[in-house]
């Protein structure tokens, strides 16, 4: 990633989920830029090797494990972020979860509940534990995706849950301002291991680029430089927002 300008110095970054693909591309763009990074994730491993291979790109960073979905992980994130630099100034909630293709009216209670818990209800329990280290002029960016305008079969629920994301967004932008920017980002197809479909399936992935104006299916990249904009006093009065960042794949009017 070849990063010229340093927006962020100074300011200290969290971004759950963040050991591969969208959510380490995020953490990489916002280390680049200055800020000191706290990524996480499940496994330990994967959490160790992502530090590693930051710092070895120049970045400022520690690592947390942390299950989303587990009130003690979450907590220690936040705790690791305040001991190592004192404050939070950017959230980046990037965990989400599709552990079904079911049809909704098919889906077992607990893999809804699942759902929920991960991609909606672990972003505010994880705001509820961050709220009070936030400085002035901070911005939390939720992730969500495309599919949230538009729930495509297979990703129903999944982006009924990512609907969701855009109505807390403008809840907690009012909530949280003036003092804390909220805004959204949703994605377009990215081929990462979260949507393995996309590099498995040729042709579900030649359909997905021709629906993009700008032929092409998102990369990682992309939607880094979307948060660090976000993230940046460039978007300083930029709140309650969802920047769609899909080349043109329709969305909403």
């Amino acid at each position: 990633m070849d990063v010229k300008c340093r927006r962020l110095e100074g300011k200290v970054a969290v971004v759950t989920a963040s050991t591969q693909g969208i959510g380490l591309a995020i953490a990489e763009r916002l280390g680049l830029e200055g800020a000191a990074v706290v990524i996480s994730s499940r496994k330990k491993k994967n959490v160790d090797e992502a530090v590693e291979g930051l710092r070895a790109k120049g970045v400022t960073v520690v690592g947390a494990v942390c299950h989303v979905s587990v009130a003690e992980q979450r907590k220690s994130l936040i705790d690791t972020a305040v001991k190592n630099f004192g404050h939070i100034d950017i959230i980046v909630s990037n965990a989400a979860a599709n552990p079904s293709v079911d049809n909704i009216l098919e889906m077992k209670g607990p893999v809804l509940d699942k759902l929920w818990e991960i991609n909606v209800k672990a972003s505010i329990l994880l705001l509820q534990d961050a709220a009070a280290h936030l400085r002035k002029g901070s911005s939390v960016i939720l992730i969500s995706s495309i599919t949230g305008y538009n729930p495509e079969p297979a990703l129903s629920m999944y982006g009924v849950t990512k609907t969701a994301l855009f109505g807390l967004t403008k809840a907690l932008a009012a909530e949280m301002g003036p003092n804390t920017r909220v805004n959204c980002i949703a994605p377009g197809f990215v081929p990462t291991n979260f949507a393995r479909f996309l590099t498995t399936n040729e042709t579900l992935k030649n359909e997905l680029i021709d629906r993009s104006t700008l032929k092409r299916l998102g990369a990682v990249e992309d939607m880094a430089a979307a948060a660090a904009f976000l993230a940046s006093d460039d978007a300083s009065f930029i709140t309650a927002e969802t920047i769609v960042v899909a080349g043109g794949t329709r969305s909403r009017l």
